[in-house]
């Protein structure tokens, strides 16, 4: 998880319009365990989630609580058939198996993805590709 430390933020188009996600991952509890905070907005409306990433008796777990008064859980799960060095979290939702998937761009970011298991495999539903905060918004205030 330690290449995700640190502030990212992803701008994608979606059906609801242009949305812009933040996500923050720190490490917490004497660093046992890793915080994420996620922060959408969507037009008009906000979207926030709270996760703890940590090891559970024998594999890797998360935690999360969202803005809608949701929450979720899951364990680490292989997702090389995404990408050799993919980090990939499974959940039981109440609409069957989801899994989300992070894994490294060609440059200094990562993609994130959601999707749900079907009858053909896995279908994706949301994609993001988030880069370090530094570098989401050039600053031109530099040139002349």
């Amino acid at each position: 998880m330690n290449p995700l430390i640190g502030q990212w933020k992803a701008l994608a188009d979606t059906p609801l319009g242009q949305i812009a996600c933040t996500r923050i991952f720190s490490p917490t509890l004497n660093g046992k365990f890793i915080l994420l905070n996620a922060h959408w907005e969507i037009g008009d409306s906000n979207y926030a989630e709270h996760a703890l990433i940590g090891q559970n008796e024998e594999t890797i777990h998360f935690w999360s609580f969202t803005s809608d008064g949701k929450h979720s859980n899951g364990y680490l799960s292989d997702g090389t058939d995404v990408h050799p060095d993919a980090i990939c979290f499974e959940a039981e939702m109440p609409q069957g198996k989801a899994r989300m998937i992070y894994w490294p761009d060609e440059k200094n970011g990562f993609y994130w993805a959601v999707e749900s298991r079907n009858k053909k495999g896995w279908k994706r539903f949301t994609y993001h590709h988030y880069l370090p905060v530094r570098l989401s918004k050039p600053d031109y205030s530099v040139l002349d």
